[in-house]
Order: C-alpha cells, then structure tokens, then sequence
C-alpha cells in the first residue's frame, strides 16, 4: 500500500515537473522571439555608427600666425614704411589674435596640449600687440619705456624657446618655425635694448617664420586634403 503512493506521488511529481518544463521552454521562446522582433525593428542598434572625423585646426592657426608675422616683419626689415603698421593691426587682431585663439580652444578639444598652448599663447601676443598700438594711438594710454617692451619681447623669446625644445618630437617644419621664431624675439629684444641692427635682423628672421609658418599650414591642408603626402614635413627629430 505505501509503495503503492510512492510509485503515485512520483507519477504526480514527473507529470508536474514536465509541465514546468514545457511551461519555461514556451517563455524562453516567446522572449527570443520578442528579441527576434526588436532587433529587427532597430537594425541601427547592431551596428554602431561611425564617429564623424574631426578636422584639423592647426592650418588655420598657422596661416594667421605666418601671415601677421610676414606683414609685420616686412615693417621691422625695412621692406614697408613704418605708416603700414596702421594695415597690421586689425590684422593682428583678428587673423594673428582671434582665430589663433580660437584654433588653440579648437586644439584642447583634440586633446593636443602643444596645440592648445601654442596657438592660444600667440593668439594673446598678437591680441596684446593690436591693443597696444591701438590704445596708444587713439590716446588712451601713453607709450610704454622701450626697455618695456624690449623686456616683453625677450621673455617671449624665452617662452618660445622652451616651447620649441618641445618640437623635438614634431616634424621639421614646426621644429624650425620654433627655431626661427625664438631667434626673432631675442633680435628684435636686442634692438629694443640698444643694439642697432637687432630690429632689422629680427624682422629678416621673422620674414623667414613666416614664410616657414605658411608652408606647414600649406603642407597640412594638401595632405589632408588628398588624404596622402603631397608636400613634405619632415620626420621628428626625436621619436
């Protein structure tokens, strides 16, 4: 009699469990088809979409720099009279200063620190050389001590020059508008300070910067134009 119940309560326990079974195997069905479903609704979640590529400001940070110092300097090396420098500023102030500016907040965004001290360091200098001529010629402050602005213009040398030592790891082109550049500052500081030929050699110098300056943004803009190496740049000198 009692093995009689066992033998039926393990029937009662063989027929539940299998209908437990079916019941589960049925959901698990009813949810992958549900996810069949969803997924086919929202193909767009199975593939990612592609990051948009982002733009390289640099060229246009170097072209306000090269173009500014090219005019500017012309002045300094006696190529244009020194009235011209009514033509700068405004120059300065908006193709040196702002859109350097802008292209170093651009470079941060990048993540390229070099970028963003660079261009928003000169971006400032062009700014404060346009409101200094502009002030004083409007008359809103007098004229600065020459050893003023020569002490200026030297320890621009000295901010250059450490930045350049950091091109090591750059190409050439930007290795020797750094070189070029740090050399400028300290002539044109020189001529400020007394030496006579020290205003006229910088802005040979400068002319040279810029033009140097020019060619990398021209490099830059070609070969990320064509999407290959249309105009050299040189490799780092450290790597």
């Amino acid at each position: 009699m009692q093995a009689a119940f066992s033998d039926l309560t393990r029937v009662v326990e063989i027929k539940f469990d299998g209908r437990r079974r079916i019941k589960l195997a049925a959901a698990a069905e009813i949810d992958k088809r549900r996810l069949t479903m969803a997924s086919a609704a929202k193909p767009a979640l199975e593939v990612p979409a592609a990051l948009p590529k982002t733009a390289n400001p640099a060229p246009l940070g170097l072209a306000g720099f090269g173009v500014t110092t090219i005019v500017l300097c012309s002045i300094n090396a006696g190529f244009l009279p020194p009235e011209a420098t009514a033509a700068v500023v405004p120059l300065a102030f908006a193709f040196g200063g702002l859109a350097q500016f802008l292209t170093g907040l651009l470079e941060f965004k990048n993540g390229n620190t070099f970028g963003t001290v660079a261009f928003t360091a000169y971006g400032a200098f062009w700014l404060w050389y346009s409101m200094l001529v502009w002030t004083i010629g409007a008359g809103w402050i007098k004229p600065p001590a020459v050893s003023g602005v020569a002490t200026v213009l030297l320890m621009w040398g000295v901010f250059t020059l450490y930045m350049w030592i950091a091109t090591f790891k750059s190409n050439k082109g930007v290795f020797t508008t750094f070189l070029l550049l740090w050399v400028t500052f300290f002539l044109l500081a020189g001529g400020d300070f007394g030496w006579t030929s020290g205003k006229k050699l910088g802005g040979l110098v400068g002319l040279a910067t810029g033009i140097t300056a020019l060619y990398v943004s021209f490099a830059e803009v070609m070969n990320a134009t064509f999407g290959r190496e249309v105009l050299p740049l040189g490799q780092p000198l450290v790597r």
